[in-house]
């Protein structure tokens, strides 16, 4: 019978010994996530410049006065532009009229571009399949995908975002 007993108390010690092995996991646990939330804390706040932890070739000076020079933005019209959606949609037409994000500094060469830019958005959207339009997330595809068409035909210039102004199926 004590072998009995001796065999019963050995599962005992086990189990307090895993248990007890989970606090030293818990307080690791506990100090990780107070260093990451600190550390997050100071760069969020500007108190540890990240450029400074990564060697970068600017003092903190100089990257402060370059925030401060970006200007307000620019909007170029594209117009209204009339899709014909084709027998199977639920809709005739798409009007669409949109406006692009640029600096300041490139609105004549956008200007210049308007015949292409209009040339480019009519092609793309006609080869759109009307299904295609009617989702949800429509928008947001053809933003995606014209804003990178876009990016491509006004290669020295950059445009910052495409805004569409209405988006109506009708």
């Amino acid at each position: 019978m004590s072998e009995d007993a001796s065999e019963n108390s050995e599962p005992e010690d086990e189990a307090t010994a895993k248990k007890g092995s989970k606090l030293p996991l818990l307080i690791g646990l506990i100090l990780f996530c107070a260093a990451a939330g600190g550390g997050f804390y100071a760069t969020f706040s500007g108190m540890l410049s990240v450029t400074a932890l990564i060697g970068g070739d600017k003092a903190a000076g100089e990257g402060e006065m370059e925030v401060a020079s970006i200007s307000a933005p620019s909007y170029v019209p594209v117009g209204e532009i009339v899709i014909p959606l084709g027998p199977q949609a639920k809709a005739e037409f798409l009007l669409m009229t949109a406006e692009i994000e640029i600096s300041p500094d490139d609105a004549a060469a956008f200007e210049a571009l308007m015949p292409r830019i209009r040339d480019l958005f009519n092609t793309y959207l006609r080869a759109v399949e009307a299904r295609d339009l009617e989702q949800p997330d429509a928008t947001l595809r053809l933003r995606d995908q014209l804003l990178r068409r876009l990016r491509v035909i006004a290669d020295p210039t950059a445009p910052r975002d495409l805004l569409f102004t209405s988006f109506i199926l009708k």
